[in-house]
């Protein structure tokens, strides 16, 4: 496939932070990109597509389609909603419509590929793990801060030549895209960074360069618990090279479960730190400090 002259039709449920930065690079790319998205949102994305504003790309307007339900054919359905907003967004992708699509969730957690293959075709779910630092700020208007969108794609019963079709385009778009060989260790992988980041964050209210020094002892107990419980799902998990990563990470720095948090939003407490609560309970490991961190997030109405 000659990815220079090949043109996508993409869809984009949930053209937030993510979602709307993917939305405008493939559009600018010169791909077909239908933004799917409750109608006062689809109105305002008709009319003024997408607007980014990004240390790495500059500033730029693309436009794109939207619409409040998938209606036709498309070539990939990438998934960028939160995990908390995922059931009521599904019926926005109706399986009959999503067909031989890639069906491509851009989500937090380990296990919403086993839900997306109970509706769609299984070998077409492909997870994806992406790394940026990108904010919607207004409908159709995203903040893109990080100088950098590395990506990951995973599945490991779809057609390679698809994932890799779709991972260089995604390159030539603008961003690092590869094709992780294994899953499971990609979704993993970005588990054992988020869960104490954004657990340790979120509990405390504090930014990441307090949290890594006045909380240190439980972000390293987190660490250590987290890569536990992935090497028991058969990942492997590296502890001191998470810390590291934290620690090179700027100290004003707040996760996503925090930001929410803060605006009062549902969190994604479930999907991160009950899932990982779920899998330490199936392989018999103790998370004592996940476990305290958890429930005291939820007792504080979380």
């Amino acid at each position: 496939m000659n990815q220079s002259t090949t043109k996508l039709t993409v869809a984009v449920l949930g053209p937030g932070g993510i979602g709307g930065l993917l939305a405008a690079l493939l559009s600018r790319s010169g791909h077909r990109v239908i933004c799917l998205a409750r109608q006062d949102t689809a109105d305002t994305l008709r009319r003024d597509g997408i607007t980014v504003h990004s240390r790495q790309y500059g500033d730029f307007t693309a436009a794109v389609e939207a619409d409040t339900e998938l209606r036709e054919p498309v070539d990939a359905c990438l998934i960028t909603v939160k995990h908390t907003a995922l059931d009521a967004a599904l019926p926005q992708v109706p399986p009959a419509a999503v067909g031989d699509a890639l069906v491509v969730p851009f989500l937090n957690g380990v296990e919403h590929p086993a839900a997306l293959r109970a509706r769609y075709r299984p070998d077409l779910v492909a997870p994806a793990v992406i790394r940026t630092e990108s904010t919607r700020v207004a409908p159709g208007v995203i903040e893109h801060g990080s100088p950098f969108i590395e990506l990951d794609l995973a599945g490991d019963a779809v057609p390679r030549a698809r994932l890799d079709a779709l991972a260089g385009h995604l390159s030539a778009a603008g961003t690092t895209a590869r094709v992780a060989g294994d899953e499971t260790a990609a979704l993993w992988a970005k588990m054992v960074f988020l869960a104490p980041f954004a657990l340790l964050t979120t509990r405390y209210g504090v930014p990441l360069g307090t949290a890594r020094t006045r909380h240190r002892d439980e972000l390293e107990a987190l660490v250590a618990e987290t890569a536990a419980v992935s090497r028991a799902c058969s990942a492997p998990a590296d502890p001191a090279q998470a810390l590291a990563r934290y620690d090179a990470f700027p100290a004003a720095t707040k996760s996503s479960m925090q930001r929410d948090a803060e605006a009062g939003r549902p969190l994604e407490l479930d999907a991160i730190g009950g899932a990982l609560l779920r899998a330490a309970d199936r392989h018999g490991v103790p998370v004592p400090v996940t476990e305290r961190l958890v429930r005291e997030l939820r007792a504080a109405g979380h």
